[in-house]
This record gives structure tokens, sequence and C-alpha cells, in this order.
């Protein structure tokens, strides 16, 4: 059998078929119980290991990466605790806040010019206004645009 499957007998022996008869020093198979016995052992090596059955390669690996990711995470705890980083989440919620605080600055401007330059005629007043509202209005909305802009931002600097 070993021939036919162009491997030695010892390779054979590892493989551990279980013969169907023996005959004095003559062991035989049948081509099912070897082609069971390897789609047993291709099934076994695709399947997930239990961390007891893990060699002890695969468990320093597991291990390094265990390490690396707790690493990379007390990497950006630091950063974030220095200031030189900052969640996506606090950067909308800073963006929400400027942007209102903008916007409501917008809407003071005409009555400022109105009291300023009281000789601005009301068409010129209102021409301000409606430019100050649409611009009122595009600050308002900035917070919403920072997870649009950040992948932007991740899709332009990773090519």
């Amino acid at each position: 059998m070993a021939a036919s499957l162009g491997i030695s007998v010892q390779a054979f022996d590892k493989w551990g078929v279980k013969p169907v008869k023996k005959i004095g020093r003559n062991v035989y198979f049948d081509v099912r119980s070897v082609v069971d016995n390897r789609l047993e052992n291709a099934i076994q090596k695709h399947q997930p290991m239990d961390p007891q059955n893990m060699g002890e390669d695969q468990l320093d690996f597991q291990r390094w990466r265990l390490t690396k990711e707790q690493a990379d995470k007390a990497e950006r705890e630091n950063r974030i605790a220095e200031r030189h980083q900052v969640p996506t989440e606090f950067a909308t919620f800073a963006l929400t806040r400027i942007a209102a605080k903008v916007s409501s600055l917008l809407d003071t401007v005409p009555l400022t010019m109105r009291r300023r330059y009281p000789e601005l005629q009301t068409k010129h007043i209102e021409g301000i206004q409606r430019e100050l509202v649409i611009a009122s209005n595009e600050a308002a909305s900035l917070g919403d645009l920072l997870p649009e802009l950040l992948d932007e931002y991740i899709d332009s600097t990773s090519k």
C-alpha cells in the first residue's frame, strides 16, 4: 500500500491506518480505510485547536499576539492621555459644539450691522441675513461631516 501511495513504509505506519487483515508478517489494507484516514487527518488539520492541545510554538504566537494587542491599546490610551490623539466621538462632539457656537454668532451679525450702520438699507441687511443663514446651516452640519471626512482621509493616506 505504501508503494502505491509513493511513500515509505515508515511514513505509512505513522498514519495509523487500521489494517483489514494480518497474515503472518503481511498486513493488508483496503483503499476505503486509507481514504477515511486521510480525510480525517485533513479535517483535523483545519479544525481550531483546543488550547490544551496546541503546540508550544502556537501558544507562544498567541501569547505574543495578545501581548502586542495589549501594548497597542496602552499606547493608544497614553497618546489620548497626553492629548496627542482624540477619539472620533470626541472630535464629532467638539465640532458640533463649535459649529453651534459659530451658527449662533452668525445669527447676531445682521442686528449688529443694523445698529452700527443705520444708513444701510433693509434690502442690504436682508441680503446679508440670507447669506448668513446659508453659512449658519453649513456650520451646523459640520459635526455630521466628520465620519465622511475621516473615511476620506484614511482612504487618501492609505494608498
